[in-house]
């Protein structure tokens, strides 16, 4: 089984807006969209890692982002730690830098089965802090 750690970046703005990008067809969960992110690399912090993978992913450079959450999902065949990330500050507009669709969304709970799994409790927390719940 695949044991791996994940850093994401919750990229979202003054309209409480989160940039999503869609997996490819061909990825682990196909077709689903996602906050931006990816694998920690050996000796990277996750907040290294999730400043590195913005960058790559989607063209920003995120300046101070807090951790949001932290979560551990068992698929099948894999096993994830995940590394949530808020990032309400940064420099250049996101975009799908991989060639991957991007978008700016206001996130409510009909939007979670277009996710991933394990994203569920994260939309969760962040509709409740728009709401002001």
């Amino acid at each position: 089984m695949k044991i791996l750690q994940i850093a994401v970046g919750i990229i979202r703005n003054p309209q409480h807006e989160i940039f999503i990008t869609q997996r490819a067809a061909d990825a682990h969960m196909a077709n689903k969209w996602e906050f931006p992110g990816g694998k920690i690399e050996q000796g990277e912090t996750p907040e290294q890692a999730v400043i590195r993978e913005l960058e790559e992913e989607v063209g920003i450079i995120a300046r101070a982002p807090q951790l949001f959450d932290t979560l551990e999902y068992a698929f099948p065949d894999r096993h994830i730690t995940l590394w949530f990330y808020l990032v309400e500050q940064w420099e250049g507009e996101p975009w799908g830098k991989e060639g991957q669709p991007g978008s700016w969304v206001v996130l409510t709970e009909d939007d979670a089965e277009k996710f991933p799994p394990a994203n569920a409790p994260i939309i969760t927390k962040l509709m409740q802090q728009r709401l002001g719940n």
